[in-house]
């Protein structure tokens, strides 16, 4: 598990979501992140089915691979049987996979064929998902990522309720595992889920959705760290 390409946990890093950028131009857009010392970006893969939208698949994760060799390719997998598609998005480049716990499958044979195939492995719960649903494999795996929004859709505004399971994963999980959280996270409210617990920051619209993205990164580090 040391050759993981996800660092372990303590590092607060902020993971931008191109679901909310421009595909039209989508390399110079996740450059433009890049240049300003961010390394992991986060692909919200979804099959219309376990949600409603649908999204990007292997073959783009294969593209951006070769575009960006250094980058950390944080694939989420919105998709009903997980199970069926982690071995496409490992091959295609993704480095790090997470999946839902509300999702088909079982969750410990999923983590164990990640990290046989050198991926890291992690597990999303939504936000009507108690913890105590991943309790069981929660240290199995390198991230956790809480929904603070109902997954699906861009743009939606942050559940504050959602974001208080953090505290009780970071009791859970301790200091080395990730806790990745994604929805509504912005400078108003990146400052709160820190505190609570969270490593891992994924933001879309507030930072595609702006013209100065190194000004949109550098308001939600500076919110954290005043």
């Amino acid at each position: 598990m040391e050759n993981f390409r996800l660092p372990k946990g303590g590092k607060i890093e902020i993971a931008p979501s191109i679901l909310s950028a421009d595909f039209g131009c989508l390399a110079d857009e996740i450059r433009q992140v890049a240049d300003c010392g961010l390394t992991i970006i986060h692909l919200d893969v979804m099959d219309g089915h376990f949600v409603p939208n649908l999204t990007m698949g292997p073959p783009l994760v294969k593209n951006l691979r070769s575009h960006f060799p250094n980058l950390i390719l944080d694939a989420h997998l919105m998709i009903t049987d997980p199970d069926d598609y982690i071995e496409p998005f490992v091959k295609a480049g993704a480095d790090h996979i997470t999946f839902h716990i509300e999702a088909n499958g079982e969750p410990e044979d999923i983590i164990k064929r990640l990290h046989d195939m050198g991926c890291s492995a992690g597990l999303c719960v939504n936000p009507v998902t108690p913890v105590k649903d991943i309790e069981e494999f929660a240290e199995l795996c390198q991230m956790i990522l809480v929904m603070t929004v109902n997954p699906g859709f861009g743009g939606q505004s942050f559940m504050a309720e959602a974001a208080k399971k953090i505290i009780d994963i970071r009791k859970m999980v301790g200091p080395d595992v990730r806790i990745e959280v994604d929805g509504g996270i912005s400078a108003d409210t990146a400052k709160t889920v820190v505190e609570y617990g969270a490593d891992t920051l994924v933001a879309g619209n507030a930072i595609f959705g702006k013209a100065d993205r190194k000004k949109a990164i550098e308001d939600i580090v500076n919110s954290y760290r005043n």
